[in-house]
């Protein structure tokens, strides 16, 4: 399935600010010492409240959403909710730096999804792009001590995690070919804050009585990584392919990292800053080989009229 228009900014720029909100949601999820489930919840709850404002007059056209599309909108939602849950959980097991390297293993999942359901054959240069990440990722990988059964157990849920938001990413890229980016956010974050609320429930967790300090982390948690992260590379679906969107995670574990070194103490090794090169330098690779299918595809339409 090929991009329907022209992104309308150059690619860098929401990519950019996309993964650095992004590399901050392990950081908070970190300074939060309330479960993960009730993060998840808040996270999902602030930012519908805060979305609703902005688009109240769209709502009346989910009327017009087709019975199949909400079943995709449902497990969309589903996908996501799973995936916040497991890789959030990760965090209490295992370290930064390695849960958000196992995170930068999406693209081969998506590439794989994108080319069954969406017959997208990728090029050689996006080959050579995901092999350069993904030989950083395992790079940066071989400086993280944590060898564990507390780090493998964290390690598992944050590659669990990986295959829930492929699922989510490539039920994402159809279905916004048919609904709003606005409406598609309310729905799908309606269906994780309904998820989040009842696994609290049925878990027996308390969802009230938190300090001050965690109700500033779950509002931050809505602005930061969700609007200024997921809503970003949600919206980018519209234009690119969902290989690319998950491309920009392998740029995660860097910034992820640094983050964690600065405010957790979490020493980042020779190792790690040497992968973390070549985790940018795989995605620069990357996003080079959709210019160049892009402009193929453009002279090609051009020599069609």
């Amino acid at each position: 399935m090929k991009p329907s228009s022209p992104l309308p900014v150059p690619l860098f720029l929401p990519l950019l600010a996309g993964m650095a909100a992004i590399s901050f949601a392990p950081i908070l999820v970190r300074l939060s010492d309330a479960p993960v489930s009730v993060q998840g919840m808040y996270r999902m709850l602030f930012t519908i409240a805060i979305m609703l404002p902005l688009g109240t007059g769209r709502l009346p056209s989910a009327r017009a959403i087709a019975g199949k599309d909400w079943l995709l909108l449902g497990a969309a939602g589903f996908f996501l909710a799973l995936h916040f849950l497991l890789w959030m959980s990760s965090l209490n097991y295992t370290s930064i730096a390695s849960s958000t390297i196992i995170l930068s293993l999406q693209p081969v999942f998506v590439m794989l999804g994108a080319l069954i359901a969406f017959k997208d054959k990728p090029n050689r240069f996006a080959l050579l792009g995901m092999a350069v990440g993904l030989t950083g990722a395992i790079i940066v990988g071989t400086g993280d001590k944590g060898a564990s059964h507390a780090a493998l157990s964290g390690d598992i849920l944050s590659f669990l995690s990986v295959i829930a938001i492929a699922f989510n990413l490539l039920i994402a890229k159809r279905i916004l070919t048919r609904v709003s980016t606005y409406l598609y956010n309310m729905i799908v974050f309606s269906i994780c804050l309904l998820f989040f609320t009842v696994y609290n429930w049925i878990m027996n967790i308390p969802m009230t009585g938190y300090a001050g300090k965690e109700w500033f982390v779950f509002l931050l948690l809505a602005v930061v990584p969700t609007m200024l992260g997921h809503m970003v590379f949600n919206w980018l679906l519209k234009y690119v392919q969902p290989t690319t969107i998950s491309m920009a995670v392998f740029a995660e574990p860097v910034g992820a990292s640094l983050l964690g070194m600065l405010i957790f103490s979490e020493m980042v090794t020779g190792f790690q800053l040497i992968g973390g090169a070549f985790v940018i330098a795989g995605l620069i690779v990357y996003l080079r080989s959709e210019r160049l299918a892009a402009g193929r595809g453009k002279r090609r339409t051009t020599s069609l009229k």
